[in-house]
């Protein structure tokens, strides 16, 4: 998973958790024209004009909370860039059986590919100067 899409899944999960325990801002999570995906797009826009690099975890999620509170926002298009998380990465037991099968694979196809080279020899770096004439019989 990037860190993309690590940044939606936890706003996301935010946003139900907010929803959950917060019975006025439930209505608003719930309003059919609003979406993650936009909300998304909503903040990295306010990060992206805001030209600061980092922010608090609290400040991203007043964003998206202000995403769902407010109908009139202009959310523009979608940002093309990469989000980095700084949040520890929880995995389900399914995604750690598929990563580990995933490296698995590619160890196999390293060790495959390491087999079939063929077997390259090292040729002695030689010289002129080097070179020991043999002694022949015939020689005189």
């Amino acid at each position: 998973m990037n860190g993309t899409e690590q940044f939606t899944r936890t706003i996301a999960e935010y946003l139900n958790l907010r929803a959950a325990t917060d019975p006025l801002f439930a209505p608003n999570l719930a309003k059919p024209h609003k979406n993650i995906e936009d909300c998304i797009t909503y903040i990295l826009k306010q990060v992206q004009q805001s030209a600061c690099n980092g922010f608090e975890d609290d400040e991203i999620y007043s964003m998206a909370v202000h995403y769902y509170d407010e109908d009139d926002l202009d959310v523009g298009s979608p940002v093309a860039c990469h989000v980095v998380v700084n949040h520890t990465l929880v995995l389900t037991e399914e995604e750690k059986a598929e990563a580990r099968k995933q490296a698995i694979q590619q160890y196999q196809a390293q060790e495959l590919r390491r087999l079939q080279e063929p077997k390259r020899v090292k040729a002695k770096a030689s010289t002129d100067s080097e070179q020991v004439p043999e002694p022949s019989l015939f020689d005189v």
